[in-house]
């Protein structure tokens, strides 16, 4: 099986769907907000991760309660456009050569004036 560069490992490549709101919302339901894209900081795919949120706190014997994992979901959310504006199926693939081309031109305006500078 042959893999493009950009495709994920296994497991990375499994969708994840938004958990769904309850009154007494899990670490695991934080973890697939996340997961699924509903953060904004990362496209919808699984991230295995070593120890699940909360392992830590648990171990520490100061579990999260499900108050403080609610608040964190609400605040963790993010504004579809947000969302949209992480782009992660290159739908604006204009963006980054005009970033370049901004970039040269900036460069070439602030050669030629050093350029025609009198010395």
């Amino acid at each position: 099986m042959v893999f493009r560069s950009e495709d994920p490992p296994p497991p990375a490549n499994l969708k994840v769907d938004t958990p769904p709101d309850a009154e007494r919302p899990t670490t695991a339901m934080l973890k697939g907000d996340i997961d699924s894209g509903r953060t904004g900081d990362k496209v919808s795919h699984y991230d295995p991760g070593l120890s699940q949120l909360g392992t830590d706190d648990e171990a520490a014997g100061r579990p999260p309660s499900p108050e403080r994992i609610a608040s964190a979901r609400a605040s963790e959310a993010a504004t579809p456009r947000v969302r949209a504006s992480a782009d992660p199926h290159g739908r604006r693939s204009w963006v980054m050569p005009a970033f370049i081309g901004f970039i040269v031109a900036a460069a070439a305006i602030i050669g030629a004036v050093i350029g025609l500078s009198p010395a």
